[in-house]
């Protein structure tokens, strides 16, 4: 039987990827004055910037702006001016400061699913940003125990069920990211219900599960998040 459910935050309970692609699209606008933003090299840099200054920056508005700073300096030849980067900074912070704006019928679904299992929440990204967004979404009282992780793969799932004292069959997840929700915690012996999202960060998409999996459901709408956890809990 199940016995705890994680939840996932950003793209699950609130807005985020939006407010991402945005600044993705206002840093090509300032780069468009130096260079053709059409050429594929761009977004191909920025993204190749960013998955190699994870390791040290981590995941967040922060780690984004320091690599849209890097690929700017690197794609125009040191050309771009100071007053363009002090842009560039401004976009991060736009991002850092962004509302919270709870997903329909999140606060419904956590509260259904509280009344059934142990809730926890389990987010990766910016420490301070993360919090903040907890705390003013309303819905940190909810869960049992809120996680910010650097990562959230195998390893950090299993430190957390242990210690939670939780073998990963009574474990399922929900959320948007089939890389970061749901294919560590199946590998693990889990269940995932993937809740997917209109937009997703392209290293995010870069995943090996089977949708067909015998622990795995796929909802469109947090409305249906309960009904589906009773239903893996049955089989």
């Amino acid at each position: 039987m199940l016995q705890m459910v994680g939840f996932d935050a950003d793209d699950t309970l609130w807005r985020s990827q939006e407010y991402f692609d945005a600044a993705q699209a206002e840093f090509e606008s300032i780069l468009a004055a130096y260079l053709d933003i059409h050429d594929r090299r761009v977004h191909e840099e920025l993204l190749a910037t960013e998955r190699r200054n994870i390791r040290l920056y981590g995941y967040g508005a922060k780690g984004m702006t320091l690599s849209m700073l890097e690929t700017a300096i690197a794609l125009t030849a040191e050309r771009i001016s100071a007053a363009d980067l002090h842009r560039v900074l401004a976009i991060g912070r736009s991002v850092l400061e962004h509302p919270v704006e709870l997903l329909p019928g999140v606060r419904e679904a956590v509260e259904e699913v509280g009344a059934e299992f142990e809730v926890v929440l389990i987010t990766k990204g910016d420490l301070f940003h993360q919090e903040r967004k907890v705390a003013e979404s309303g819905l940190g009282s909810l869960f049992r125990r809120i996680e910010i992780v650097s990562e959230k793969d195998e390893a950090s799932y299993a430190r957390l069920l242990r210690e939670f004292d939780l073998p990963a069959e009574r474990f399922a997840m929900v959320g948007n990211s089939l890389r970061s929700d749901i294919e560590p915690v199946l590998n693990l012996g889990g269940a995932g219900v993937h809740v997917p999202y209109s937009t997703t960060w392209a290293l995010e998409t870069e995943h090996a599960v089977d949708e067909k999996h015998p622990r795995l459901r796929i909802v469109q709408h947090a409305t249906e998040i309960a009904a589906t956890l009773r239903e893996l809990a049955a089989a």
